[in-house]
C-alpha cells in the first residue's frame, strides 16, 4: 500500500529565506546572503506563509519583524533546520573522504591469510575507517544484511555482484593424519570412501550435508560420504581431522602448513577437484563510497604477495 509523505512535498521551501530574513531583519540582506533578488525572497516567504496559513513577518517601510507566529515558527524551525544542514554534511562528508564503518562478511577460515596480513596497513592509512570484519561461513545478501562488501569463493559469486580476485585457483582435498591412515588404510578411488570415516560438514543456509567434488578421468563426480562427526565449521573439521577422528574435505590452502610439518597427509590427490580461488566482491553500484573504494584500491595493490600465495596455494 503506497504511503503518503509525512511533509507535503515543497512543504520546507521557504524556510532558509525565512531564518534569514528573521536573522538579518532585512529582505534586502537575506537575499545578498542568499545570492537571491529581495523580490525573489518576499515572494518565497509569502508562498511559506500561505502553507503555514498565518503571517510570520511584519513588514514596514522600515524595518522587517516577526509576528507572534512567526516567533513560534522561529523558535521550532532554526534548530530543526540546524539539525537538517549538519545531516547533509555528515553524510556529504561520507562521500568526500574515507570515513565511516566498513562492514566486511567473510569466512573465518580465510580471515588468517587474507584479512590478518593486510588489516594492519590499511588501519593505519585510513584512521576514519572503522573495519568491522564478521567471520561466517554462510552465503548471505550482502545489501540485505548491510555489508560493504565480502569474500567467497568465485563460483558462489552472484551475477550482479563485482569481483576482485585475491588468490589463484586451489584445489579441493581430501586429508587425514598419518594415525588415521596407518589405522584404516588410505583410500584409492573416490568410491571408496564410502567405507572410510568422513567428517561431514552441513550447509549452514539449508542444513543439507555437503557432498565431496572430484575430477574423475575429466568427469566431475559427487560423493555423499558417511563418517563420525558432522560440523558446520572449517577449523572444526581441521581439528577433527589432526586429532585423527576422520577425513576433512578442506580447501589446500587451510592445511598447507600442517601438510608441511607431516601432521596430515593427502588421499586421492589426482581426482582433486578445483575452486575458482577466492574473491573480494561487492553490489554493483555507480556511486561506491570512498571507504570502500579505499579499501577496494589497499587490498589490490597490498594482498598477500605471489610467493605468499603460493606457499598456501599451490599453483
Amino acid at each position: 500500500m503506497k504511503q503518503e509523505y509525512t511533509i507535503a512535498r515543497n512543504q520546507l521551501d521557504g524556510v532558509e529565506a525565512f531564518l534569514r530574513v528573521a536573522e538579518r531583519r532585512s529582505f534586502r540582506a537575506a537575499a545578498a546572503d542568499l545570492g537571491l533578488s529581495p523580490s525573489a525572497i518576499s515572494q518565497t516567504i509569502r508562498a511559506l506563509e500561505a502553507r503555514v496559513g498565518v503571517p510570520l513577518l511584519t513588514r514596514t517601510t522600515r524595518s522587517v519583524g516577526l509576528t507572534e507566529a512567526g516567533e513560534r515558527f522561529l523558535e521550532q524551525a532554526q534548530p530543526a533546520f540546524a539539525g537538517l544542514t549538519a545531516a547533509f554534511e555528515a553524510a556529504r562528508s561520507f562521500g568526500e573522504r574515507p570515513a565511516g564503518l566498513l562492514r566486511l562478511n567473510v569466512p573465518r577460515a580465510a580471515i588468517p591469510f587474507l584479512i590478518e596480513p593486510v588489516m594492519e596497513g590499511f588501519t593505519a592509512a585510513f584512521p576514519e575507517v572503522e573495519v568491522e570484519i564478521c567471520g561466517e561461513d554462510e552465503l548471505i545478501d550482502l545489501v540485505e544484511r548491510g555489508f560493504d562488501a565480502g569474500i567467497r569463493m568465485g563460483d558462489y559469486l552472484e551475477a550482479d555482484m563485482i569481483g576482485i580476485r585475491l588468490t589463484p585457483p586451489f584445489r579441493l582435498v581430501v586429508a587425514g593424519s598419518p594415525d588415521y591412515f596407518a589405522r584404516y588404510g588410505r583410500p584409492k578411488s573416490p568410491a571408496d570412501l564410502r567405507d572410510h570415516r568422513c567428517i561431514r560438514s552441513r550447509a549452514p543456509t539449508t542444513g543439507a550435508i555437503f557432498r565431496w567434488h572430484f575430477d574423475v578421468a575429466g568427469q566431475p563426480l559427487e560423493i555423499a560420504v558417511q563418517g563420525p562427526l558432522i560440523v558446520n565449521d572449517l577449523d572444526v573439521s581441521k581439528a577433527a581431522a589432526l586429532r585423527g577422528v576422520g577425513l576433512a574435505y578442506l580447501a589446500e590452502p587451510l592445511i598447507s602448513e600442517h601438510l608441511a610439518a607431516g601432521r596430515l597427509e593427502l588421499a586421492l590427490e589426482e581426482h582433486a577437484a578445483w575452486s575458482p580461488g577466492a574473491y573480494l566482491y561487492y553490489p554493483s553500484r555507480t556511486q561506491m563510497l570512498p571507504k570502500l573504494r579505499a579499501f577496494v584500491d589497499f587490498i589490490r595493490e597490498h594482498r598477500p604477495p605471489e610467493r605468499f600465495l603460493k606457499t598456501v596455494i599451490p599453483a
